[in-house]
């Protein structure tokens, strides 16, 4: 249940951001802001948190980073890309699985309507 509750508060934090900005600008200009707003809610958050991959019996930290990753229970991965590809559901899909958790959130910030620009992501 806090999961669900956490993530509302983040895509209510990503629709005020790009509310604000409108889409078109850098992955990095919507990351401050969102930055900004998690704090705001008194969230605790980690950017760029490194995703070492684990090899059998060796680690490799081959620069690999979660961009925001929130309460540690949930990863937030940022898009400023035409529409989303597999790849990108992939990615979070995999950090998830290396990190251990259970809930992802795609934000594309390069939509129109940020709602369209939202997919949650759960591990099984």
């Amino acid at each position: 249940m806090i999961r669900n509750s956490l993530s509302k508060i983040i895509i209510g934090c990503a629709i005020e951001v790009h509310k604000q900005l409108g889409p078109g600008l850098l992955e990095s200009a919507y990351q401050e802001c969102l930055i900004y707003e998690l704090k705001k809610q008194n969230l605790r958050i980690e950017v760029e948190k490194p995703m070492p991959i684990i090899y059998k019996d060796i680690s490799l930290n081959k620069g690999y980073r979660i961009d925001i990753l929130v309460e540690d229970e949930i990863v937030i991965e940022l898009k400023t890309v035409e529409q989303f590809r597999k790849v990108h559901s992939a990615q979070v899909l995999t950090y998830m699985r290396l990190g251990g958790y259970e809930l992802g959130l795609l934000l594309n910030f390069n939509e129109t309507k940020m709602v369209d620009g939202i997919k949650r992501l759960i591990s099984t």
